[in-house]
This record gives structure tokens, C-alpha cells and sequence, in this order.
């Protein structure tokens, strides 16, 4: 590879150095002046851009020789397929909100889970809509509410089904095919996501049933409370569970949203929730609400390149390589990375993003199947996430309890996330004793052509075309 020939530099790596002081030092600024959501004030975007031009004044040659290795990154293919994934996936998670499929499936999950067991079905109910959705914040906005009230009404420790409702979100976020952080984390490892999924699931599932049983034995009401109206349309779940099977079976991303998409806009148009207009306008709002992460992968993607054509990415693998003495320390690597880098970006996503680049080389480095490595990165992100007090995820939780007059603070949450802390300790077992790792076994990893041996030969076919196309085209 072109990025590990290069002369190792240390001074390359500023750049995201001083993304991280100006994204995490802001944070901290807000944070003691007690303002709300701190960390959200300054925009990761801007932190970046900021960022990528101190990445400009490094190296040398003119702006115009710099600029084509920045357009070389950000318009590499993989980081073209994330930003086309990002705002169908937002376009889809638009859509299928406004005809009312958040509430629909919300009310569905509570009226078949008995009340004497509301804690842990807070749990499943949250599992469901955080990977049905692919976000956890909406996953919260929309269940912790309900759980507010829940607990309220039935005597049960409100910090424990704050925790409960937030760690199962996580659980969806780290699972869900239209997640940014699946989407980030296989598209930097260049693996599919049905196959992170098989790897990604069998470390989530049994952290998630631990999680259950506890809170089916710590979790039961001291009384009943009636829920009041639950009234839903099965019909308005259809397109989650669309978008779940069809991924899952292995059909084109790109094709099973856009199947989302429209099947969510024809129930609400067949239902009267959407009209013509609104559907248009939702698929819009979608694009644009997936801004952010889309602008931040554009940069982030970029500067990357840039880094590794300076050599940051050279120096950074010889240091790690001195603490990395196999594929178990380089796995544990990948995870203290990416944990480290969501601690300072307050951000599952960015994480994901700023160490993924790394990430992919340590992989080859020491032989780490991609799928092995886009799980780490994205199990160990949303452990994170789900614990730091600085995060969205718990800042929204203790904030949305205010319309109770309940004041919570995300610390009193953190004892309770369960869930995040069994996952850390499921997935630093997962390292050591294999038992996620079946598919890699089974399909291993052919590291001269990049893809799982499964795909070597449309590969073989596909480098076969391209070169027949070279070599038609005129000079």
C-alpha cells in the first residue's frame, strides 16, 4: 500500500489532533458554563473544517497539488457509498415517521408486554426501535417519555428505566443496517453489512439477554398502572420490518432503502398521513437531516488522505505496532482506539470515522478480518457513547424527564447502563475466546484481493472489466 511506503511522520496527525482539542475543548467550555447538550454547541463539522485547514498548510507543494489529494479521499468510492447510505437511510427514518410509524410500533411493543414486566419490555421495546430506525436518539425521544410516566406511576426507580430505555437504544444503534455507525464502520472496513451484522450480533444478543434477566429480577413495579391509549396500525410497522428482513437476507443496501422509503410513502399516502407534498418534503428533510455526518465524512475522508500522504498514517501504525504483537493485541487496539476517540468527540459516528482509516490498516497489518474489525469499532463507540455523561444519548434522557418535573442528572443513569457495561465486558471476552467470529471461519478473509473468499471471483470479474474499459479507452 501506497500510505505504509511513505516515511513515517508524526506532525501529519495535527490535524485530527486539532479536531479533537477544538470538538472536546468546547465541549468542556459549555460544559462548566452549564449549558445544555455542551458538547453539541460547537459543530463537529466546523471543528473540521478548522481541522482540514491546517491539513492544507502541512506538506509541501501548491493548494492545487494538495487539493487533488484531498479530492482523491473524499471522493473515494467507499466514502461516496457512506454519504449515498447516510441520506437515503435519513430520507427513509423521515418518511417513515411522519406517516406514524414511531408511535405505532412504540404503542404495539407496549400492548403485548405485561406491566409486571414493563422494565425489561422498556428494554425490548427500545431494541426493536433502535434498529428498526437506526438511531438511538430517536429511540430515546420517542420512548423515554412513556417510561418517565411508567415509572412515575408504578414506584419504579426512574434512574432504572432511564437506563434501561438509553442501553437498549445503543443496542439498536450498534445493530441496525441503516445506522451511521454500521454504515461507518463497513464502509471504512470495506465489508458488507449483513456480514458485520452475523459478527456484530452474536456480541450484542448475549449481552442484551443478561440485561433482561436482570431486569426482570430487579425490574417489576411495586403497583399496576394502567397504560391509557395504546391505539396502533400494525400496518404503519410494515416498512421497519421490511428494511430489517431484506437487509438482513442480503439484498443491495441502496436498493433496500429506497424499498423502505416508498413503502412508507404509500402506507401514509394509502392511510391519509402523508399527502403528495408532504412525502416529497419528508424525503427532503431526510436528506438534509443527515447534514452533519455527511459533511463530516466528506472532510473527515479528505484530510484522511491528505494525513496518509504525509505520512501520518505510517507513524501512527510503527508506535501502535510496537504495543500490537498479534491479531488478539491489535483487536484490543481497534477498541481502545475507537473508545478513546468517542470519549473525545462525544460522538459514536465521528469516532468511528476519525479511526477507522487506522483501524483498516491495523487490520491488514496484523491479519484482523474487516468484519472482526468493523464490529469492534462499532460495539465499542456505542459502549462508550452510552456511558460518557457528556453524550447526547444520556444528556437527552435526564433532560426529557423535566416534563414530569422530575429533575435527573445523567450521572444519577450511569450505575444503570446495564446493558453498555455488559457489552464491554462480552465484547473484551469476544477477543480472547472467539465464539462471535463463525462467519470468518467459515468464509475467511482473502487479503490479496480485499473481500471475503466468497468474493473473490465477482471481484476477479469486476478488476477483470475495469482493466478491458482501460484499455479501450483513448489516450
Amino acid at each position: 500500500m501506497e500510505t505504509l511506503e511513505k516515511k513515517g511522520k508524526g506532525s501529519a496527525l495535527l490535524p485530527f489532533l486539532l479536531f479533537i482539542v477544538i470538538y472536546l475543548g468546547a465541549g468542556l467550555y459549555f460544559q462548566a458554563q452549564g449549558v445544555e447538550m455542551a458538547f453539541y454547541q460547537f459543530p463537529s463539522v466546523t471543528a473540521m473544517f478548522i481541522a482540514l485547514l491546517l491539513a492544507f498548510c502541512q506538506g509541501k507543494g501548491t493548494i492545487d497539488q494538495k487539493f487533488t489529494v484531498f479530492a482523491k479521499g473524499a471522493a473515494n468510492e467507499n466514502v461516496l457509498t457512506m454519504l449515498m447510505i447516510y441520506i437515503l437511510a435519513g430520507a427513509f427514518s423521515t418518511v417513515a415517521s411522519a406517516m406514524g410509524g414511531v408511535d405505532a410500533t412504540v404503542n404495539l411493543g407496549l400492548s403485548v408486554i405485561p406491566v409486571h414486566f414493563l422494565a425489561a419490555g422498556v428494554f425490548v421495546i427500545s431494541a426493536f426501535m433502535g434498529t428498526a430506525t437506526g438511531t438511538s436518539m430517536g429511540t430515546i425521544s420517542a420512548i423515554v417519555p412513556i417510561a418517565v410516566g411508567v415509572a412515575e406511576k408504578g414506584g419504579l426507580s426512574l434512574p432504572l428505566f432511564l437506563g434501561a430505555c438509553v442501553g437498549c437504544a445503543m443496542f439498536g444503534d450498534n445493530l441496525s443496517m441503516i445506522s451511521d455507525t454500521t454504515i461507518a464502520a463497513t464502509r471504512t472496513q470495506g465489508c458488507q453489512l449483513r456480514d458485520k451484522f452475523r459478527v456484530n450480533f452474536l456480541i450484542a444478543l448475549p449481552a442484551a439477554i443478561i440485561t433482561i434477566i436482570v431486569l426482570l429480577v430487579v425490574g417489576r413495579p411495586e403497583t399496576v398502572t394502567e397504560m391509557g391509549n395504546l391505539s396502533f396500525n400494525v400496518i404503519k410497522v410494515i416498512p421497519y420490518l421490511a428494511v430489517l428482513v431484506l437487509a438482513l437476507i442480503g439484498m443491495n443496501v441502496f436498493l433496500v432503502l429506497t424499498i423502505g422509503i416508498f413503502a412508507a410513502g404509500i402506507i401514509g399516502l394509502a392511510l391519509g398521513d402523508l399527502d403528495i407534498p408532504l412525502f416529497a418534503q419528508s424525503i427532503w428533510n431526510g436528506f438534509t437531516g443527515m447534514n452533519e455526518v455527511f459533511f463530516l465524512s466528506l472532510f473527515c475522508g479528505g484530510m484522511s488522505e491528505m494525513i496518509a500522504h504525509n505520512g501520518g498514517i505510517t507513524w501512527l501504525i510503527e508506535k501502535l505496532g510496537r504495543m500490537m504483537k498479534g491479531n488478539k493485541s491489535a483487536q484490543v487496539g481497534v477498541a481502545a482506539l475507537v473508545s478513546l476517540a468517542d470519549c473525545a468527540t462525544a460522538n459514536n459516528t465521528v469516532a468511528i470515522i476519525v479511526s477507522g482509516p487506522m483501524a483498516k490498516n491495523m487490520s491488514r497489518i496484523h491479519k484482523v478480518d474487516p468484519r472482526r474489525t468493523a464490529s469492534l469499532l462499532d460495539v465499542f463507540s456505542c459502549v462508550l457513547q452510552g456511558m460518557i455523561p457528556w453524550g447526547a444519548q444520556l444528556l437527552t434522557a435526564a433532560s426529557l424527564t423535566t416534563i414530569y418535573g422530575v429533575t435527573m442528572n445523567p450521572i444519577d443513569i450511569l450505575p444503570y447502563m446495564w446493558y453498555c457495561w455488559i457489552l464491554a465486558a462480552v465484547g473484551i471476552l469476544s477477543i480472547f475466546i472467539p465464539f462471535a467470529d463463525g462467519i470468518c471461519r467459515k468464509d475467511p478473509w482473502n487479503w490479496e484481493y480485499d473481500v471475503a473468499e466468497s468474493g473473490v471471483a465477482a471481484k476477479k470479474a469486476s478488476l477483470e472489466l475495469e482493466r478491458q474499459e482501460s484499455a479501450q479507452t483513448p489516450i
